[in-house]
């Protein structure tokens, strides 16, 4: 019998969005084929420790994990007889052994910003998932609004504030929104995901208030045009040819897509195929690709669009690189109303990620 791949799934982490990589990361833990891979739990504290877990999936969701990994782990990752030791042997000491692929389920600042996409490859480890460059241009929305703009791509009108600038050039703010973005606008931080920090600003008396909201996940905020469109989102997979998914609209039960509909209330709904025009959806995938390899991701990652109710004319709004993987998320859906249920889809990202991982070598021994 073959053995098994060792899939060590990381969730967790140290970010705002630490609860939906918990739920995020538990769906994925049960569906993940126990024939064919042995899994390997790693949760990350919100302190930034490191605590294998094999205990129940449903105490990943509720927070009560971290008590029993606690208790069932000596935490004696690295042997100082043994020194020196390196990345590698770190991450394989807090799973147990080697493993053969990381599945990092983790949202938000350094999960899904670059900043662990680099451990692993000083490790030499295969991961799920886009690399470095792309995890950090995708996490950061402002450098990505400039890559979508070169390749073309339609965008709303948007500014970027410094966190310094909010107490010294406030008046010079205003002055800039007021003729170049208008009102209403959202402000956002510029690196943070799942609604974090945004706020919608009807008129200038709320915009100090929604930059200091903003200023507390990140020192560069972003400013944008205010759409009124219709928000719908598409997922792309693969790396050298990715393809793109059907496309899925969500109508949310607040104002706009915010933390509480996305993850508190259950009455935002889902529309997959979403109810537009043939013409329109080809336009949607065919961009979702675009931003795709604009950004030069790789396994996979969900795009998001604004689609004008007026003109129908197709806006990006930004991409997830680690797009959520809940119950309820609109990438694994997107895939199943494709026919790709969810346990084929992990199984994908995984062998897609080994077979990524032997392409990207780039050591100077590699046989072309």
């Amino acid at each position: 019998m073959k053995d098994k791949i060792r899939v060590a799934v990381l969730f967790g982490g140290q970010s705002s969005e630490h609860e939906v990589s918990r739920v995020s990361a538990r769906s994925v833990l049960e569906n993940l084929d126990q024939d064919k891979y042995e899994i390997l739990p790693v949760g990350i504290t919100k302190e930034g420790e490191w605590l294998p877990y094999r205990g129940e999936y449903k105490y990943i969701t509720s927070g009560e994990w971290e008590e029993e990994a606690r208790r069932d782990s000596d935490r004696n990752y690295a042997d100082p007889a043994k020194m020196p030791f390196s990345a590698k042997d770190y991450l394989y000491g807090v799973c147990g052994g080697p493993v053969d692929i990381v599945f990092p389920v983790l949202h938000g600042a350094n999960g899904e910003d670059g900043t662990i996409q680099g451990l692993f490859e000083l490790a030499g480890i295969p991961y799920v998932g886009c690399n470095v460059l792309s995890s950090a241009v995708g996490m950061d929305k402002a450098v990505s609004k400039v890559l979508f703009e070169h390749a073309g791509l339609n965008q709303g009108r948007y500014i970027v504030v410094k966190r310094p600038d909010i107490q010294k050039n406030i008046s010079e703010i205003l002055e800039k929104v007021q003729s170049l973005v208008g009102y209403p606008c959202f402000v956002k931080p510029s690196n943070c995901g799942s609604s974090v920090g945004v706020s919608k600003v009807r008129q200038p008396e709320e915009l100090l208030k929604a930059l200091k909201i903003a200023a507390e996940y990140d020192r560069k905020i972003l400013i944008e045009e205010y759409i009124d469109g219709r928000e719908v989102e598409c997922a792309v997979l693969g790396f050298d040819e990715p393809v793109a998914s059907t496309v899925g609209e969500v109508i949310p039960c607040n104002e706009f897509y915010d933390y509480e509909a996305k993850y508190i209330k259950s009455d935002s709904k889902i529309v997959i195929p979403a109810d537009l025009d043939e013409e329109t959806i080809e336009t949607v995938r065919a961009d979702a690709v675009t931003a795709f390899k604009a950004l030069d991701c790789a396994i996979l990652a969900r795009v998001d669009f604004f689609v004008e109710k007026r003109t129908r004319k197709v806006f990006i709004n930004e991409i997830n690189t680690m797009p959520g993987f809940t119950s309820i998320s609109m990438y694994p859906k997107l895939w199943q109303a494709c026919g790709i249920s969810y346990g084929e889809l992990l199984e994908k990202l995984i062998d897609l990620s080994l077979l990524r991982y032997n392409e990207y070598q780039r050591s100077y021994e590699r046989k072309l």
